[in-house]
């Protein structure tokens, strides 16, 4: 698949202005149940633990790691399908968490969602033309409503579908396809950022690289900035300008994707790096197959009971006694591929004894 794709390059403006979205110290706990009055057992899921990364008009921040590490419950908390704990998400000045219900209206015109089950996110009952013009209808003041059919018809062709597919509903599309009508909807309001919650994963491969070449053609001629989800590091790779590498609730690696991809600075992100499938990317397959495989022991702990200090070093070959007194803190590190600012700024650590740098 990665070879039906072009290469995508980090708008060059984009770390030079100041950030569309800023996330600093995102919280999202959830308190456990047990019985079957579901009474509170007293126990806290720590789901999302202090998450921060900035957003820069035009490009894509993946969000990678295990299932169940908070990549969607952070998607979730941006959008406010779920209340935040702490922490805050400050877009153009105004903070998403504190705001009121107009304020919150407002914003999420210019945040929309790209959900990960095309057959789930479409309703079944509705057609194709009221699906995609339903954003209209919560902000009239978008588009006159005179004006809405030929506006669905416009959507439909842009991203690949006919116009005479207004007419026709969900089951009558393969999954390709409804995902392209939620890629419709979800730039019908012309968002600014649009989260992206795992949007191929339930698609086959060949369709996979259809819908990513369309997210990018859609970047590219609207400026959007997307936040994108996925298991996959090979779309990962080759969609994201910047990476950020999360266990269990936190982050623990973030910065351009060449300096992720060719020298991992965590314990776990070389770990996890080194389980993608070996692809032929050209120049790189020899350094791909020279990798070492890195099997770690043991299993995720759980959210409700994390290891004290380091939650990565009961799985971790370089633990030491202060791996477990001390959580580590995303540190800066100035490396060849993150030295340049203009290419996606310099990479952060949380670890107290991070890869070296390459000469």
């Amino acid at each position: 698949m990665a070879e039906q794709l072009a290469h995508n390059e980090h708008p060059q403006s984009s770390a030079a202005a100041p950030p569309i979205l800023q996330v600093a110290g995102l919280a999202k706990y959830f308190a456990t149940q047990r019985g079957l009055l579901r009474r509170s057992s007293g126990a806290v899921v720590k789901a999302v633990d202090g998450v921060s990364f900035d957003l820069h008009r035009g490009e894509t921040l993946g969000l990678v790691g295990e299932s169940g590490c908070g990549k969607s419950t952070v998607a979730r908390t941006l959008l406010r399908l779920e209340e935040a704990t702490a922490g805050s998400a400050v877009f153009h000045g105004e903070d998403i968490f504190s705001a009121n219900e107009q304020s919150l209206k407002v914003m999420r015109r210019k945040i929309q969602v790209i959900f990960q089950d095309p057959y789930a996110s479409l309703n079944p009952r509705w057609r194709i033309d009221r699906i995609i013009a339903e954003p209209w209808t919560i902000h009239p003041e978008v588009l006159p409503a005179q004006d809405r059919a030929e506006r669905v018809r416009e959507l439909l062709e842009s991203v690949g579908l006919r116009a005479e597919h207004a007419l026709r509903y969900p089951h009558e599309f393969s999954g390709g396809q409804r995902q392209r009508i939620g890629i419709a909807r979800a730039i019908a309001l012309q968002p600014e950022i649009i989260i992206c919650d795992e949007p191929v994963s339930a698609l086959d491969v060949s369709v996979q690289a259809q819908v990513i070449n369309l997210l990018e053609e859609v970047q590219q001629r609207l400026g959007i900035a997307y936040v994108f989800i996925a298991h996959d590091l090979s779309v990962v790779r080759h969609m994201c300008h910047r990476v950020a590498v999360m266990y269990l609730g936190r982050v623990v690696e973030i910065g351009p994707k060449a300096a992720i991809y060719s020298s991992p600075a965590h314990p776990y992100t070389k770990a996890l790096l080194s389980a993608q499938p070996l692809l032929d990317f050209g120049a790189g397959r020899a350094r791909d197959k020279a990798r070492t495989r890195i099997v770690l022991q043991g299993e995720v702990p759980s959210p409700s009971n994390p290891p004290s200090g380091c939650t990565f070093r009961t799985r971790c070959w370089k633990a030491q006694p202060i791996c477990v007194q001390t959580a580590p803190q995303l540190q800066l590190e100035l490396t060849p591929e993150s030295a340049d600012m203009s290419a996606g700024g310099a990479r952060q650590v949380a670890c107290h004894f991070p890869e070296p740098a390459p000469d």
